[in-house]
């Protein structure tokens, strides 16, 4: 009788492990092996099935990060090379614009000859003629240079503005309010939007 309950048992026991999925003792005795046996080695592969997921996981993550970084290096690399871009396209355009700037301060003492030639009195009428020779090469030579964006800054009246003038020195005038300019020593220019150089100018107290 307990020989027919055991046995029982046992065909009970392999219906579970059945609708389990697990091993039979059909697949086991294939396999030369008992059906502890073959559960013992179903359960190591599942703990090497899960042990290799986690580490396939592992691998996914770094990847990932590797990944991840590429992205902002490449992101980095792309903003770089926006900001070169900008500015290279920047420095031709100031180029173009001021192309002129080196002829324009290697003319300014040329000018600043002119002004004081063109200052002298006239005693004679061969002096007159020649200074309006002067005045018409002086005034032909600005007119060259305004074409080139070239224009006087304005001192004498106006407020002093360090940005356009180069005070050098003080001085006392009632015509003219404070901070303001009362005398010009030197013609400042200006090139466009850019100062080449500042008035020299004499500034009320």
């Amino acid at each position: 009788m307990t020989k027919e309950k055991n046995s029982a048992v046992n065909t009970e026991a392999e219906e579970i492990v059945n609708k389990n999925g697990e091993l039979t003792e059909e697949t086991a005795s294939n396999e030369g092996m008992s059906i502890d046996q073959a559960i013992e080695v179903e359960a190591e592969q599942s703990d090497a099935t899960d042990a290799a997921t986690e580490e396939l996981q592992k691998e996914i993550q770094l990847l990932q990060g590797k990944l991840e970084e590429a992205e902002n290096k490449y992101l980095r690399l792309h903003a770089d090379f926006d900001n070169f871009r900008r500015r290279t396209r920047l420095d031709q355009e100031a180029a173009e614009k001021y192309r002129a700037q080196k002829l324009v301060t290697d003319l300014l003492p040329v000018l600043d000859n002119f002004e004081r030639a063109l200052v002298m009195e006239a005693d004679n009428e061969q002096t007159k003629a020649l200074l309006q020779g002067v005045e018409m090469v002086y005034r032909s030579l600005l007119e060259a240079l305004k074409k080139e964006g070239v224009e006087p800054i304005e001192a004498v009246g106006k407020e002093f503005d360090p940005q356009f003038h180069h005070a050098v020195m003080q001085g006392e005038d009632e015509n003219f309010g404070p901070g303001a300019v009362i005398q010009e020593f030197q013609k400042g220019y200006l090139l466009k939007d850019r100062v080449i150089r500042p008035s020299m100018v004499k500034v009320n107290q």
